[in-house]
């Protein structure tokens, strides 16, 4: 199935929340991705809770209202009973339009398929796509995107792009795994809970100690006391020895770009709105500046020092570029633990009034008309062209007193609080002797609203057929 993107590269925000959804929605994320509480690698997050159908649900309505996409984590690996409960579980996102899955399981996947057609699937980093072999694997089994490992160089990455032709997600920043991507077994095995089942502990994040026996630092070698074994000139450090620093590439989207890179993925849906804001708002603005330097538009490409401020204040861990540029290094583990700190109060300030506290809106035009003896006639028009217009049931009247007037219609109809839209320009044609009922001009409004917002998600949904 080739899938045809209008956007030439995808800004891919995660979420744990509605909250964090909204978030990044605001703060410009082209597509988001998120979990449930069964069936993701990441059964922690917020969303892990008896209230996650409604949750998943909202965000579906609320990302596509402003033309973002929503891709669900199914990523586990499953038990034989777990695959029976696919089709249940999934349906109910299916029909309200959820934009595709992302998954690790193969079984599941042909599951999928049969069950849910035309759904798009994406190759989890679970999968370690490593290789050529590994995508063209995803391919047959028809799917349409694969989530690389982080262990890949930009040239790795060109490689597998040139010769499969296959849509590429590429963890863009966040957290690194020690291990191979989607191959780590040390929660398992330490205590029984595993990444792959969605409830990796973090082990590799604990502190550690190092004991070298044999050579100490100098070349000298080292001896065994024979009366209580103990050896001579141990050299022993302690520290976060597995603790990986947060990838940041930045500095790189330009090459990840002539790389092959479409979807450009950050990592932490177990990290706050501030995170997630913060995180999209810089690389939102990158990928852009990006995009017109190999466009031409522009004569160079760097990043702001300020930018590189706000991405360590939300979340800062050491950064690294990853394996793009380089095999591995000492200079990719954090050694000392992350210490806490308050995120900067301007930084925090910022994040807060641009992108979390306010509301992002849809801009309409209103059209009402209101002729003494007949309907209310109320038009709702887009900047892309799109109409909806509701008639009232009953007819304007001719006023006993004071009659209507154009401002006070106006005033009424821009209410729109507590929904996605405003109005930006309102055109009143009103009789000079018309009266019509305040009550019923909301109402005629809210259901304007309701229809607008329903064609708008109308060209999403799906029915499956019985």
């Amino acid at each position: 199935m080739k899938i045809i993107r209008d956007k030439r590269v995808e800004l891919l925000a995660p979420a744990g929340s509605f909250k964090s959804v909204v978030a990044a929605v605001n703060a410009g994320a082209d597509a988001i991705y998120m979990g449930g509480r069964k069936f993701g690698a990441r059964a922690y997050a917020d969303s892990a809770t008896t209230e996650e159908e409604d949750m998943v649900m909202e965000a579906i309505r609320y990302c596509h209202l402003f033309s973002v996409k929503l891709y669900m984590t199914v990523n586990i690996l499953f038990k034989d009973h777990e695959l029976k409960e696919l089709f249940s579980y999934l349906k109910p996102y299916y029909e309200a339009g959820v934009d595709g899955l992302i998954m690790q399981d193969l079984g599941a996947v042909k599951k999928v398929h049969e069950m849910f057609p035309g759904l798009e699937v994406h190759a989890s980093t679970q999968e370690t796509i490593s290789s050529v072999a590994g995508a063209r694997m995803a391919q047959k089994f028809g799917m349409t995107r694969a989530v690389v490992s982080r262990e890949l160089s930009l040239g790795e990455i060109k490689k597998i792009h040139d010769e499969t032709g296959m849509e590429l997600e590429v963890f863009c920043h966040g957290a690194m795994c020690y291990s191979f991507s989607g191959a780590c077994f040390m929660s398992s095995l330490l205590g029984g809970r595993s990444g792959n089942r969605g409830r990796c502990a973090g082990t590799c994040r604990l502190c550690y100690e190092s004991i070298s026996r044999g050579e100490t630092a100098d070349g000298a070698k080292t001896l065994a006391n024979p009366k209580n074994g103990k050896t001579s000139g141990e050299l022993r450090k302690k520290g976060y020895l597995l603790s990986m620093k947060d990838m940041q590439t930045i500095d790189l989207l330009p090459d990840l770009i002539k790389s092959g890179a479409y979807s450009f993925k950050i990592e932490g849906r177990m990290k706050s709105p501030v995170y997630t804001a913060g995180v999209v708002s810089v690389y939102r603005k990158y990928l852009d500046l990006a995009m017109k330097y190999l466009d031409g538009e522009i004569e160079s490409y760097s990043v702001d020092p300020e930018d590189k401020k706000i991405l360590s204040e939300v979340f800062d861990r050491g950064g690294t570029t990853s394996y793009l540029n380089k095999h591995n290094g000492a200079d990719m583990i954090a050694i000392e633990e992350k210490k806490f700190r308050e995120i900067d109060k301007a930084v925090l300030g910022y994040i807060e009034s641009e992108f979390i506290d306010k509301n992002r809106t849809i801009p309409l035009e209103a059209d009402i008309v209101m002729e003494t003896g007949g309907p209310v006639v109320l038009t709702l028009t887009d900047q892309g062209g799109r109409m909806v217009t509701v008639v009232s049931q009953d007819n304007v009247s001719a006023a006993e007193k004071r009659p209507m007037v154009a401002t006070d219609v106006e005033e009424k109809l821009r209410k729109t609080g507590g929904t996605a839209f405003r109005f930006t320009d309102v055109r009143v044609n009103i009789s000079p002797d018309a009266f019509y009922p305040v009550g019923k001009l909301n109402q005629l409004r809210r259901e304007a609203l309701e229809r607008y917002e329903e064609e708008i998600l109308s060209g999403s949904k799906r029915q499956l057929a019985e």
